[in-house]
């Protein structure tokens, strides 16, 4: 299931946010907000979004000394109760968290309130539709307009729901209260005009798939431009090469936190596609996952080249030493999010090996922390 993505991404980035931003904090704490926790926990005992939290927050405070603060909102009574028995057994333990019973707009504002000073990262996974897009700029643009203390957002984009919403503007007999929701959801009626074109199109359905594509690449780019973050869409789908069943979007001020995310995105895919392949190899003669998965040795090999030759335009355009984590999205490219940042190290062995660097990343423990000199400089 596209979950597995999901919250192995969030069990990968949480403890490396709460690294990376809690010195900006005076007493090493760091506030985490799940909008939309449902129970907790799944009734197989699997750890749903909360309870990975929690165990971040456990391994935090235990080993690294830092408090990652949890604060859980969830409208349903009967997955708030569970919820709150898997809370308390954590409160227990030491760990700070809290359970809100209602929806995450009623406790928004005391939670951001209360991270003043604070790093402070926000996890909103809906079943339906997100916030509306003027209350989430509200809180990252003007609440938290500053780059320190880091603020982050990574958001769930139902891509289901645009398709279904799209269909209320394709017919005559449409939901308007729907379209005004998700109106909301969008910041304007913008995305309407998406649909109206795929109604036109002799190839409708195509039209629609692509509708919903371009909608959530504007979505992504208009929030982006309100916030003034830096803002990364990631495609879910129920395997490697079907449509997305919706995206999650990433929202960062900070180039350290965009590599890392890509880093751990590409981590959390392989691990989701040896889950879908063990579960069909369980379910069936053979394995359609293992047909339709790329080979991560044939993507790296892919990779390889077109990094590197990301590496050297981007040396020649700005003629001097870069430090390869102030230019991610430029270095990565088609393929942030899809390679893991060893491969970046061997693009730079490459660069070196063609004499376009005379640097080799030998002795740089991290990858990001390359700096990178064009050929006419000392390394």
């Amino acid at each position: 299931m596209p979950s597995v993505f999901k919250h192995e991404l969030l069990r990968r980035y949480l403890p490396q946010f709460g690294g990376m931003t809690s010195k900006q904090s005076h007493d090493g704490r760091v506030v985490y907000l799940d909008g939309y926790a449902g129970e907790g926990r799944y009734e197989n005992g699997d750890p749903a979004s909360a309870e990975i939290a929690l165990r971040v927050a456990s391994y935090l405070r235990s080993g690294h000394g830092l408090t990652l603060e949890c604060f859980f909102s969830e409208p349903q009574a009967k997955s708030f109760n569970r919820l709150h028995q898997v809370v308390q057994h954590y409160q227990a333990q030491g760990v700070r968290a809290h359970a809100h019973r209602g929806e995450v707009d009623g406790v928004l504002d005391q939670v951001v309130e209360g991270a003043l000073g604070e790093p402070l990262f926000l996890f909103l996974d809906p079943c339906g539709l997100v916030l509306p897009q003027d209350r989430l700029v509200d809180v990252l643009a003007r609440k938290r307009a500053r780059a320190r203390p880091a603020t982050e957002l990574l958001m769930n984009f139902s891509m289901m729901a645009v398709w279904r919403l799209g269909g209320h503007v394709r017919s005559p007999r449409g939901n308007e209260t729907s379209l005004r929701r998700f109106d909301d959801v969008c910041g304007g009626m913008w995305w309407r005009e998406h649909f109206a074109d795929a109604v036109a199109s002799r190839n409708m359905e195509g039209a629609a798939e692509d509708a919903i594509e371009a909608v959530a690449a504007e979505y992504a780019r208009r929030l982006a431009e309100r916030t003034e973050m830096l803002v990364e869409s990631v495609p879910v789908t129920h395997s490697p090469r079907k449509r997305a069943v919706y995206r999650l979007v990433f929202a960062t001020r900070s180039q350290y936190g965009l590599w890392v995310f890509g880093d751990t995105v590409a981590r959390a895919r392989k691990t989701w596609w040896e889950t879908l392949e063990e579960r069909e190899e369980d379910d069936a003669l053979f394995s359609m996952a293992s047909v339709s998965r790329p080979d991560p040795k044939e993507v790296e090999a892919k990779a390889v080249p077109e990094i590197a030759a990301n590496l050297a335009k981007l040396l020649a355009r700005v003629r001097r030493p870069v430090r390869l984590v102030e230019h991610t999205l430029e270095i990565f490219g088609s393929f942030y999010g899809q390679v893991t940042e060893p491969t970046v190290r061997l693009a730079v062995r490459l660069l070196h090996e063609q004499g376009k660097t005379p640097s080799n990343g030998v002795g740089v423990k991290k990858t990001r922390e390359i700096t990178l000199y064009p050929g006419n400089l000392a390394a």
